[in-house]
This record gives C-alpha cells, sequence and structure tokens, in this order.
C-alpha cells in the first residue's frame, strides 16, 4: 500500500491527481489540502509515504511546507509538481527535503514512476531538470538571490502577493517587527528601493505568479 497527500489550491489538480493515483492497485490518497499550512497539519495526522506538492501555494508555499513536513515526518518523501522550472527553485526545495521535481507538463509520461521512486525513498527527476541545475546544486555554485535566507523569502513573497506587514506577520507566526527586519534586509541585499522592486525579483525568480 502507498499512502499519498495531495496540496494544490486548484481543485481540478486535485481531483485529476485524485483520480490518476487511486486508480492504481494498492494506492491510496488519504488526504488532500488546498494551502500550504493545512498541507502540514494533514501531513502530520495521515502520515502518507508520499507527499505531493504544488510550489505555489496558498499562505505558506511548497518551499516552506515541504521543510516542515520534512522535519514533522521524515519518512515520508515529498515530491514537487509544479509548472515552474528555475535553478534557484530547483535549489531551494532540495534543501528543504525534496527528493523528487516533476513539471505538470510531464505528469502524463512521468507521475506514476515519480510516486514509485520515492515510495521507495529513491529521488526522481524528469530530465527536463538538467544535470546542470543538480551539478550547480551539488556544487554550491551561487545564483541570482541566494543570498536571501529562507525567513526573508518567505517575506518578499507575501509582499509581493500584496500582503501587508501585519498580514505576514500573522500569516509567518512573526511579530510585526521581526517582517519589517526581514522586509528592509531583503531589500538591502536586492538592491530594491520599493515594493515594486521586491515585486519584480520575486516575479523573477518565481516566488509569485505574474
Amino acid at each position: 500500500m502507498i499512502r499519498l497527500m495531495i496540496a494544490d489550491d486548484h481543485n481540478v489538480v486535485r481531483s485529476g491527481l485524485h483520480a490518476i493515483l487511486n486508480s492504481q492497485p494498492g494506492w491510496e490518497v488519504v488526504a488532500e489540502a488546498k494551502d500550504g499550512k493545512h498541507a502540514v497539519e494533514l501531513a502530520a495526522e495521515t502520515q502518507p509515504d508520499v507527499a505531493i506538492l504544488d510550489y505555489q501555494l496558498p499562505i505558506m508555499n511548497g518551499i516552506a511546507a515541504t521543510r516542515e513536513i520534512r522535519a514533522l515526518q521524515p519518512q515520508t518523501e515529498v515530491l514537487i509538481f509544479t509548472a515552474h522550472e528555475s535553478e534557484l527553485l530547483i535549489r531551494e526545495l532540495l534543501e528543504a527535503g525534496a527528493r523528487g521535481y516533476l513539471l505538470k507538463s510531464d505528469a502524463r509520461r512521468f507521475l506514476i514512476a515519480a510516486v514509485e521512486a520515492l515510495a521507495r525513498h529513491e529521488p526522481f527527476f524528469t530530465g527536463r531538470v538538467s544535470e546542470a541545475l543538480l551539478n550547480a546544486y551539488l556544487s554550491n555554485v551561487p545564483s541570482r538571490g541566494d543570498d536571501l535566507t529562507h525567513c526573508e523569502r518567505g517575506v518578499v513573497q507575501l509582499i509581493a502577493e500584496g500582503r501587508t506587514n501585519k498580514e505576514a506577520a500573522q500569516l509567518l507566526g512573526i511579530n510585526l517587527k521581526t517582517v519589517e527586519t526581514h522586509r528592509a534586509a531583503a531589500m538591502r541585499k536586492i538592491k530594491a528601493t520599493s515594493s515594486t522592486n521586491l515585486i519584480r525579483y520575486a516575479i523573477r525568480n518565481k516566488l509569485v505568479e505574474p
């Protein structure tokens, strides 16, 4: 039996994945979430073998959710299922603990194989995730925006989504002053002079949808 969790904010994507995965003999979708925070909570409750997460999740993105799930449920493998492909994003997700990365455009050919690999605790990456990107990660080659911390990146994402500093503090579970500190540090590091610069950075680095 392979127990699975799906986290995606689009109902159509979740229902499609559910139908495909549940049709496999011995597989069961035990939980579905539409945001990152709920995904972390459901992973703790249901303890799936494989969690399939979209990167662009509301409230808590795929990077933060992966990190939390892997910390709380190290036996649960995380497969990132996303439309985004960038060196920076792949590096961040690998560092957070994801062991699989599947582009939505490759799902028809590779979804089953990806889940089977992760259920065996083996990594899975399609050919479109090039060797150059993986080599860059493994050799710690610097990439654009690498100097932002995870907390700074989370604040930038929320600001780019239109959240106020106060709303970001509530969503991240930190105080307002800490958000302001992270925001100021991020702006200094990327040489941003306004919120518009932060939004452009977030879009360029796939932290938010354009």
